[in-house]
């Protein structure tokens, strides 16, 4: 494709290309004349990451170049990863969360059909809270709500097969879970003499449980993945 083409589909402009040409994050595409080049599809993904690394992470470009070098090494299925991974877990939000104010408003943030959003507040899974007389929906709500319409963008909805009553069933395995680990938290804060040593125990349990449930999830995924390809004499995706 042409560089236009490629400013189009990226939002980057043909200066800012060149740019990371030159230093090397990209490498120089075909030549096709002397001031002609063509742009394989490739272009299109590495450079959305590349846009991501620096707004959603402020990387400066030499850090980028060696992440776009090891990037470019990984597996299929990992580069894949390492994309979406991008997209979703941002120090600023984490740092800094903001919600939505009003189901309008949710819906546009997110992509989220207002069936769906019906559906996803009846099981619980996303819950606004009263702010004024009009839904607030928390960051966390946000962000789910982004990955539901993935989900089904990306093969993992109702026409592949797959049943979303299920994420219910999460949900209540989930909240179970949750429960019994805070009432252990309060049970502590109660030996405490001073609260805020509480509240920051809290907090660092929140963040320590959601990382350990999301990298556990993600590690018996892979396995399961592994295994199945071992059965049927295939490579694994994340060894190619």
């Amino acid at each position: 494709m042409k560089i236009s083409e490629l400013v189009k589909k990226t939002g980057v402009s043909k200066e800012t290309i060149h740019y990371y040409i030159r230093e090397g994050v990209l490498q120089k595409p075909y030549k096709t004349g002397s001031n002609k080049a063509d742009y394989s599809p490739d272009y299109v993904e590495q450079i959305r990451l590349i846009k991501a690394l620096r707004e959603n992470y402020f990387l400066p470009i030499p850090v980028i170049k060696k992440l776009m070098k090891k990037h470019n090494r990984q597996s299929p299925a990992d580069r894949s990863a390492f994309r979406f991974i991008s997209q979703y877990i941002r120090p600023l939000d984490q740092l800094l969360p903001d919600g939505v104010n009003g189901r309008k408003a949710f819906i546009e943030a997110t992509g989220i059909s207002e069936k769906w959003l019906d559906r996803m507040e009846q099981w619980g899974i996303i819950k606004a809270e009263d702010r004024d007389g009009k839904p607030y929906y928390s960051q966390d709500d946000v962000i789910i709500g982004r990955l539901l319409v993935d989900m089904d963008r990306i093969g993992i909805g109702p026409r592949d097969g797959f049943d979303p009553s299920e994420l219910r069933d999460f949900i209540v395995l989930f909240r179970g879970l949750v429960a019994r680990n805070v009432e252990r938290i309060r049970q502590v804060g109660r030996q405490k003499a001073e609260r805020g040593e509480h509240w920051e125990k809290s907090s660092q349990s929140t963040e320590v449980m959601s990382l350990f449930f999301y990298h556990i999830y993600r590690k018996m995924v892979k396995e399961e993945y592994r295994r199945y390809f071992n059965q049927n004499g295939q490579d694994s995706p994340d060894e190619n």
